[in-house]
């Protein structure tokens, strides 16, 4: 059941407690994919709970002024998640970094196992497959995506884009193929 702002800012001057409550249950999967948005390709779970959290706090102190201006709580506590998730990005990535002079004794202490060359390649070739993948037009390219990128099954892409289970099997079998015929033109092997 939804809850209006109207009914939470009547609440809160009641039970600010019960209030707080209900701000969480109504906004906390809103705020949730905001963070986890912002911040899955770089943070810990534990990390983006205690995002979420932060949010939470910042809206809880912020919300005696919001009463005021009669602003909507959905769009106050979005705009609260986006800039908490960015300064937690911003944090995470520059803890991430390491900067050296190539000057230090310990510069071959912290070389990469990485094979630069390959990466580029590899990157290049993931690039060309999903150029191609969109070539392939909907729905298939967005069960192909669906089904290897978010390892989502039949049932739940069949269900997203209104087919049937079977059906959207069958367009997968027929889409690889094509996408394989497309990339060995261009004399591509995966």
């Amino acid at each position: 059941m939804q809850v209006t702002d109207k009914e939470l800012r009547a609440r809160m001057k009641k039970s600010p407690a019960e209030a707080r409550r209900a701000l969480f249950d109504e906004y906390c999967n809103y705020v949730y994919a905001i963070v986890i948005n912002k911040l899955r390709n770089c943070c810990s779970r534990e990390d983006v709970e205690e995002c979420v959290s932060d949010v939470f706090l910042d809206f809880f102190k912020g919300f005696d002024n919001l009463g005021k201006h009669n602003e909507e709580l959905k769009g106050f506590i979005g705009v609260i998640a986006k800039r908490r998730a960015i300064d937690m990005y911003r944090r995470m990535c520059k803890g991430m970094g390491r900067t050296v002079s190539i000057d230090d004794d310990d510069l071959e202490e912290i070389a990469s196992s990485e094979n630069v060359e390959h990466e580029a390649e590899k990157t290049e070739r993931n690039e060309l497959l999903l150029e191609k993948v969109h070539e392939l037009g909907e729905p298939d390219s967005t069960i192909i995506i669906q089904q290897y990128y978010y390892n989502r099954t039949t049932l739940e892409i069949g269900k997203a884009i209104s087919m049937t289970a079977a059906a959207v099997q069958k367009r997968s079998i027929r889409a690889r193929k094509r996408l394989r015929s497309m990339l060995t033109e261009i004399g591509v092997s995966i």
